[in-house]
Formats: structure tokens, C-alpha cells, sequence
């Protein structure tokens, strides 16, 4: 098998798996328990969330450990509609690009009363400060536009609306999923109010993930005061956070190494892609790359294949032995179109015939070669009208 779907989920490293064992057995006690079993499982956790703040670029004391991006992104717009409330700032700014999770939560406030605004991108996908700058009012409260994005890897303005919000004193959650790994996320520098990361898409376990947060928010976990300061209860998952500890500090460490050699992996791809299609250019094959940040860092390259419906390529792929996706997984079962690339201008049709391709630092040139010539195979016989199994 070929593993091409790395925005999805990567496989866990051996450094993190060994990092995370021994707190399924000998070490595996309550975090919460005063002896030294419980004491030892503590100190772990505190060690995962130094880890984790680095890869932040913030105090350890802005870090709380959940089980993902999705509880993160749910947390903050539930946690802080109270505050936003009693200071009269009932607007809030969203960009059409944001993960489901995110975007599903923003519309739930306007059940509550508040008014919502939404930014397209432009035509690489990308969300820029001017349009974010043109959606804000005076009773503004909160900014949400993610790093990058999950369906075509494009860089957001992050550093500009980040500077807009802090000027305006609005705060600014950014969905970092995709981009922890891949690019410093440096939360200070960025003025980021609220940010959210998953284990799972940088080498960790699944199920677990951190949300930094300049200011309180109201917990939607009750429990223990001791358990992440009172702020999310439950007993905590020592082996996934001290996985997840692990994760981000490999990727702070190998971060630059780890990119260019899947930058490499990326273009390599695309030209293997052209070779197999025998022209110069994708485009000259009908296809479309969505987006011009596939030449920069990155894992992700979004192709628009006329002629091919996605699912079916993404099938007969699997076919052949390479996984790859028509988008996002929290919505690779439904036939709706991608709000993303329909946002980009793209219309339902041509979104319907998009696949996303994405590697890892786990892949291999031959690998990334092969794959892209069974995808000239299966592009041809797919438009000839030819079954694949």
C-alpha cells in the first residue's frame, strides 16, 4: 500500500510510540493521585506541555490538553459567547474556508442571537487580511480564519489578521491543525487569541490534541480544579498526551528537514504525473492544480481532474493499491460539493472531480513515482469509460 492521504491522519512515528508505551503499563497511573505512580504520570504531562508550548512558541500555562482540534475549535465559540455577549460584541467573522468543526460551531451562535459574517478567499484559496478587514464592525468580537488550509494546503494572511485583530482588540482563533508540523506557528508574533492542534496529523496518537488560549473561556467538560486547571475534566490520557508531547517535539526539531523533503516528494509528483500523461504541463493533461501554494512548503496538492469524478478516482486508486482523498475526511462520504474549492470559484461540478493528494516524511521517491503513474492509469482509463475493481 501507497499512503497518500497524510492531511487526513499519518501514521504514528516509532520515536512516539516508544515515548508513549511505558504509560500503558509500568507507568500507568492516575495523573490525579497523590502517590508516586500518580505523581510520575503528572510530571509527564507537565513535560508534554512544555513540549507542546514550544511548538505554540508560548508560556506552558496558555496550554490545555483535549482530545482534538474539533473539541478546541467547539471549546472556544462555546466558551466564550458569554464574554462576547456582555460586552455587546455579537458579530463574529468566519472564513468559508474553515474545518467543518469550526464552521458548524460559528453557525450554532447564530442560534443564540449573534450575527455572522463570512470571507471567501481568493482564487488561490488563500484568506486575505483585506477581506477580513472589509467584514469587521465596530461590535465585532471574534475573527476566525484557519493557518491553512485542510482540502488544498493554501497559507492564510495569519500574520496580517492577526495585526488587524490586535488593532481592532478583536479576538483571533485560528484553526492550526494542518499547519502544525509544517510551519511556526509562533502565537505571540501572530497575535492569535485562541489556537488548535491534533496529534494525529503530525505523527502522534489519535485522540488527542491541545488548545492555546490567551484568556479564560467557560469549560463545556466539568470536573476536577485539578484537572487541566479546572478548565476541562476527565482523567487525562497520559499516554496520548505525553504522545502528543513527543509529536511536537520532533516537529519543532526537524521541522525544516522534514519539509523540504516532502516539498521534493510534492513536486516530484507532479512531474512523474506529467511524464505518465506524456505532456509538459498538468495542464496540457486537463488538470488543474488548485491553488499556487503547491510550490511552497507544504504536504498537501489539490488536483481538479476533468473528466473524472473524485470518488471514483479516489476508489480506483485504492484499487491499486494508493490512498488518496476527494477532501476533507470528516466529509469524504457525503456528495456535496467542497465549500472550499466552491468558494475558490470553482463550480459544483468541477469540485465533484477534485482528489488531494498528500505525503509525508514517511514516503518514499519511488513510492510518490508509482503512485503518480497509476494515476495517469487511472485518470485515462476513467475517462475512456473503463471500470476499474
Amino acid at each position: 500500500m501507497i499512503y497518500l492521504d497524510n492531511a487526513s491522519t499519518t501514521p504514528v512515528s516509532r520515536s512516539v510510540l516508544n515515548d508513549m508505551l511505558p504509560y500503558f503499563t509500568e507507568k500507568f497511573g492516575n495523573a490525579g493521585t497523590l502517590y508516586s505512580l500518580g505523581r510520575d504520570a503528572k510530571a509527564a504531562i507537565e513535560k508534554a506541555r512544555e513540549q507542546t508550548a514550544k511548538l505554540f512558541g508560548c508560556n506552558p500555562g496558555f496550554v490545555f490538553f483535549n482530545s482534538g482540534a474539533s473539541e478546541g475549535n467547539a471549546t472556544v465559540f462555546e466558551g466564550i459567547w458569554g464574554t462576547l455577549r456582555s460586552f455587546g460584541q455579537t458579530h463574529i467573522v468566519v472564513s468559508e474556508t474553515e474545518h467543518e468543526s469550526a464552521y458548524l460551531a460559528v453557525g450554532q451562535l447564530g442560534l443564540k442571537g449573534f450575527e455572522l459574517s463570512t470571507v471567501k478567499p481568493n482564487a488561490d484559496g488563500i484568506v486575505t487580511c483585506e477581506a477580513v478587514k472589509a467584514a469587521l464592525r465596530d461590535n465585532t468580537g471574534l475573527v476566525s480564519v484557519m493557518y491553512c488550509n485542510n482540502e488544498t494546503g493554501a497559507v492564510n494572511e495569519v500574520k496580517a489578521i492577526g495585526e488587524l485583530c490586535a488593532e481592532r482588540e478583536v479576538f483571533f482563533h485560528c484553526d492550526c491543525t494542518q499547519a502544525a508540523g509544517q510551519y511556526p506557528l509562533d502565537v505571540n508574533e501572530n497575535n492569535i487569541s485562541f489556537a488548535t492542534i491534533s496529534a494525529h496529523k503530525m505523527y502522534g496518537p489519535k485522540g488527542v490534541g491541545a488548545l492555546y488560549m490567551i484568556t479564560s473561556l467557560d469549560p463545556i467538560i466539568q470536573g476536577s480544579s485539578q484537572q487541566e486547571d479546572g478548565f476541562r475534566g476527565g482523567t487525562e490520557n497520559v499516554p496520548g498526551i505525553v504522545g502528543l508531547g513527543s509529536a511536537c517535539a520532533s516537529a519543532v526539531f526537524n521541522m525544516e528537514r522534514d519539509n523540504e523533503y516532502i516539498q521534493n516528494l510534492k513536486q516530484q509528483f507532479v512531474w512523474e504525473l506529467c511524464h505518465h500523461m506524456d505532456v509538459t504541463s498538468l495542464e496540457d493533461a486537463g488538470i488543474g492544480i488548485n491553488g499556487r501554494h503547491w510550490v511552497s512548503t507544504g504536504k498537501v496538492l489539490n488536483l481538479h481532474i476533468s473528466g473524472v469524478h473524485g470518488e471514483s478516482l479516489v476508489l480506483a486508486m485504492d484499487a491499486m493499491g494508493v490512498c488518496i482523498s476527494s477532501g476533507s475526511a470528516c466529509s469524504e462520504h457525503s456528495d456535496e460539493p467542497s465549500r472550499t474549492l466552491v468558494s475558490m470559484g470553482l463550480t459544483p461540478e468541477q469540485a465533484r472531480e477534485c482528489v488531494r493528494v498528500s505525503f509525508s516524511k514517511f514516503n518514499t521517491v519511488d513510492e510518490v513515482k508509482e503512485a503518480a503513474r497509476l494515476m495517469a492509469v487511472a485518470v485515462k482509463l476513467l475517462r475512456e469509460g473503463v471500470s476499474i475493481p
